[in-house]
């Protein structure tokens, strides 16, 4: 494996796309990410093995605060530390930007977001009932609100 990442870019739509579609019942549309890509509101870090996009993280910013919306890994590409590079990048890239707290919402079943998110300082600040339209399962709602004193270096 050859992991880089870089900035999304609107010409980026269409292999984020495949990755939604292989990682989410209800999959965001390509649309949705050609328009986020050209957003200055938004930050979309592709995770890349050599040329293929094999994973993306994504956040709207708001002042200070984001809100990540979408971290997605090829299942194949999953369990090889992949999401937890691309975490660590998107946070360096939120932090440069002056963001100083993070929140998103994940599936209870969800053990290895959830461990992946604890690692980076995020701790449960609620629940959203029958958030995920697929199933009716909650979302816990997780914030990071001391996003400067995430250890990056793993």
């Amino acid at each position: 494996m050859n992991i880089s990442f870089r900035l999304m870019a609107p010409e980026d739509a269409d292999a984020v796309e495949v990755v939604e579609k292989a990682c989410f019942a209800i999959p965001w549309s390509r649309e949705s990410f050609w328009k986020a890509a050209g957003d200055s509101d938004t930050c979309y870090l592709l995770a890349l093995d050599g040329e293929k996009v094999i994973g993306y993280a994504g956040c709207w910013i708001s002042f200070e605060d984001g809100q990540i919306t979408n971290v997605a890994i090829l299942p194949e590409y999953r369990g090889k530390g992949v999401g937890t590079r691309l975490m660590a990048e998107l946070i360096s890239l939120l932090l440069a930007r002056g963001l100083t707290a993070l929140t998103l919402e994940v599936r209870p079943s969800n053990a290895p977001a959830r461990a992946l998110y604890a690692r980076y300082g995020f701790h449960e600040a609620g629940v959203r009932k029958g958030y995920y339209q697929d199933n009716g399962e909650d979302a816990l709602i997780l914030w990071n609100t001391k996003l400067a004193e995430v250890k990056l270096d793993g």
